[in-house]
């Protein structure tokens, strides 16, 4: 097998694994921004992908057809944002500990998810798989581009060029507009924000709630696009993965983009590796772990001394200097 033959199975895998990642990770950027840490990401994965699957399996029902995955992402966009005022509402209204909360948000969706499969479903542990995935395709005209048109523009969905698009939008926002600056400085100093007249506790529930929109869509592409039913093993840790690339990329909208894709090439690796000479040698468990590991090691390694914002975790009480 060719160098270029592994490309055009390892690149095409890596866009599509990495794309709920950059949603997620992006989500994460906002809320951490604004000041409020946010490890509940693989809790609004869990809630995007479960109404993900059963908005989808309804509208399918309903003959809505091929546009029933991409209605469905919105309804889970939608569902991750409701679910994120919980975090929202405990940590900045009650000003608990943000890190309890999330993880609480974390345990909170992984019980309610799989009850309400089990009550909707009469019992089983997992939705019907959805007829109308997101599937892989050839992108018109670039697909067929000379060697580029192989790697990346065949065999992909739409959605990871639409997670990569976002990306850049999510940069323009926070660095180019009003909004932007505005939500970097509750983050940053929230004391000198608010005798400037800007809403400390608003900007943050906006924060949280565009994290909690972004991680459901995160979860419904997961879905829609890759496993195409939901269980306990959907999600799987995707949520942390998404938190480790917000890391990586040092809660910079592009640095979070590289982060995903870069675990996005870590699971593309276990997931292609049978087809690939020397990798299919190794045991699976050793290219299961692989993602994980690889998180670990560029962490402490590559992102032990990156900075989060000076606000970030510290609850804000109005009045207070």
């Amino acid at each position: 097998m060719s160098f270029f033959q592994v490309l055009t199975i390892i690149i095409p895998s890596t866009l599509l694994t990495a794309a709920p990642l950059i949603f997620t990770s992006l989500g994460g950027v906002f809320s951490e921004r604004s000041g409020v840490v946010n490890i509940g990401l693989e809790g609004l994965m869990w809630v995007g992908a479960f109404t993900g699957a059963v908005a989808t399996l309804f509208l399918e029902h309903a003959g809505v057809g091929a546009a029933s995955p991409w209605i469905a992402i919105l309804i889970a966009a939608a569902a991750g944002g409701i679910f994120s005022l919980i975090h929202a509402v405990v940590s900045i209204s009650f000003h608990a500990d943000q890190t309890v909360s999330g993880v609480a948000l974390n345990f909170l969706a992984t019980g309610l998810t799989i009850y309400l499969v089990k009550m909707i479903y009469n019992g089983q542990g997992q939705t019907p798989y959805i007829a109308n995935n997101i599937d892989k395709t050839t992108i018109p005209v670039l697909g067929h581009i000379p060697f580029i048109g192989p790697i990346f523009f065949q065999q992909v969905t739409y959605t990871s060029y639409i997670a990569i698009l976002f990306a850049f939008i999510c940069w323009y926002i926070l660095f180019k507009t009003t909004f932007g600056l505005r939500l970097r400085a509750v983050g940053e100093h929230p004391e000198a924000a608010d005798t400037l007249g800007i809403s400390v506790i608003k900007l943050r529930y906006i924060g949280v709630m565009i994290s909690g929109v972004l991680g459901g869509i995160g979860g419904a592409v997961y879905l829609v696009t890759i496993t195409s039913n939901f269980n306990i093993s959907t999600i799987a840790g995707q949520g942390f993965l998404a938190l480790a690339a917000m890391i990586f990329g040092k809660w910079h909208p592009i640095g979070a983009m590289l982060g995903s894709l870069f675990f996005g090439f870590a699971q593309a690796l276990s997931i292609t590796s049978q087809q690939i000479p020397y990798l299919d040698r190794l045991p699976s468990v050793v290219l299961m772990i692989a993602p994980y590991v690889l998180t670990l090691i560029v962490l402490t390694g590559f992102v032990g001394k990156a900075e989060p914002p000076k606000a970030d975790g510290v609850p804000y009480f109005k009045g207070q200097r």
